[in-house]
């Protein structure tokens, strides 16, 4: 595992996926998944589905299924958030500025 990643997954709600981590946020009404890869040192972000529990109040198919947004559309507290965890494990918080 990547030094990076295991810094990451001590930060509150992050997780590891092989060399990627990733961590979900709740704000204003909106979710998303949001990814770090080590190796590529990229930043990405995803909306996230709404739970089957909110399907019900949610009756947009489109909603099912996960999809990149930009990071100009990304809620600057987030933004913000990812950029102080990825200081707080040791990496440049300018990765998360990084195009794909």
């Amino acid at each position: 595992m990547h030094d990076s990643i295991a810094a990451l997954i001590g930060r509150e709600g992050w997780r590891a996926e092989g060399d990627a981590a990733r961590v979900h946020y709740d704000g204003g009404g909106a979710r998303f998944a949001v990814e770090f890869y080590a190796d590529a040192e990229r930043v990405l972000y995803w909306t996230v589905p709404a739970a089957e529990s909110d399907a019900a109040a949610e009756p947009d198919a489109s909603a099912a299924t996960a999809a990149p947004v930009p990071r100009e559309r990304i809620p600057d507290p987030l933004r913000r958030r990812i950029r102080e965890d990825l200081a707080a494990a040791g990496v440049d918080p300018d990765v998360e500025r990084r195009e794909v």
